[in-house]
């Protein structure tokens, strides 16, 4: 029979036997409610083996690409190495600070190097610490292109985490970080019309990267990113961004300004909230694949919003940046 491989012991499934009555015959605690599949509270995620089709149905096509699976329904031919999804997530890694790099009066661009060769998708986010404090981040940059892990991190007044970034840590440091983590990245979809990557503040961050991620894996239907600030000195990236949109027809880059006046707008930029203008050049986004990052309040309104223009909630990855008490 074969065998299921769990935080470095070997199991042994008897016959006709799921992974989770394997883990829980053994005395290993599993959170699991149905046993059918449908609830999915049990789901883990494979590091090594063949997921049989049946243990990965109803699953979101991103999490099928992460191997997620449901040991509550699976019965592998071969061995399995699995691990639960919060092990992922306490996977540290230490990184060494290479480049700090302020991109606005308020955007820090650090870029790290990993000291060991770290699996990520664009898109994805790590947790970073300092001591017992813990901030998510996402990461920027794109694997296979870019050599160092690169995030942007938004200045708070009274952020604990985000001021010692700014102000403490120095090139050369080292810094503890977790993960990767997340599912908002690119996967292909059969069917798939177009993409639009819609983001506030910092929220480009991982805009940044599924937009390259999805051009470098041979794209070729539209893209639209609409990238909303206050004010043009709050944007950033707007070069680069226009590099690629150039290097890229199919790609097209709307820099949005919340609070300047139409008569008033420097050119080449748009007034308004990123998500309207998203939705004033693509009216329809049946079949689109969406990806939105920034403000709480702005997420929640595009995905309502794009949901009742026809898009399906599978099809709508949403990454919202969430404050802590002291970010």
């Amino acid at each position: 029979m074969s065998k299921v491989v769990y935080q470095g012991r070997s199991y042994e499934r008897q016959d006709d036997e799921t992974v989770l009555r394997c883990l829980l015959r053994n005395g290993i605690h599993v959170p699991y409610s149905c046993e059918s599949g449908a609830c999915q509270s049990c789901v883990m995620q494979v590091t090594s083996g063949e997921i049989p089709p049946n243990a990965q149905e109803d699953l979101k096509e991103t999490q099928k690409s992460l191997g997620y699976f449901k040991p509550c329904v699976c019965k592998p031919e071969g061995d399995l190495e699995i691990i639960a999804l919060d092990d992922a997530h306490k996977q540290k890694h230490q990184v060494t600070v290479v480049e700090k790099c302020f991109l606005n009066d308020e955007i820090l661009r650090l870029r790290l190097a990993c000291d060991e060769p770290l699996e990520y998708r664009a898109g994805q986010f790590i947790n970073l610490f300092n001591g017992d404090l813990i901030r998510s981040y996402s990461l920027a940059s794109l694997p296979g292109s870019d050599e160092m892990l690169e995030l942007h991190i938004k200045r708070v007044p009274t952020g604990a985490m985000s001021n010692w970034l700014c102000d403490d840590v120095q090139v050369g440091d080292q810094l503890s970080i977790a993960g990767p983590m997340g599912e908002c990245f690119y996967h292909e979809v059969d069917g798939e019309k177009g993409l639009l990557a819609v983001g506030s503040g910092s929220g480009l961050a991982p805009l940044w990267g599924v937009v390259r991620d999805a051009l470098a894996q041979g794209f070729e239907k539209p893209i639209i990113l609409c990238h909303g600030a206050m004010s043009a000195e709050n944007l950033y990236y707007v070069d680069e961004l226009r590099r690629l949109e150039k290097a890229h027809p199919n790609f097209s880059y709307f820099p949005c300004l919340s609070d300047v006046e139409a008569s008033e707008l420097p050119a080449g930029m748009f007034s308004g909230y990123p998500n309207d203008v998203a939705f004033a050049q693509q009216p329809t986004v049946a079949k689109w694949q969406i990806f939105l990052c920034g403000h709480p309040e702005m997420v929640d309104q595009t995905k309502r919003k794009a949901f009742l223009l026809g898009a399906s909630l599978t099809d709508i990855h949403a990454d919202p940046f969430v404050p802590a008490s002291s970010a």
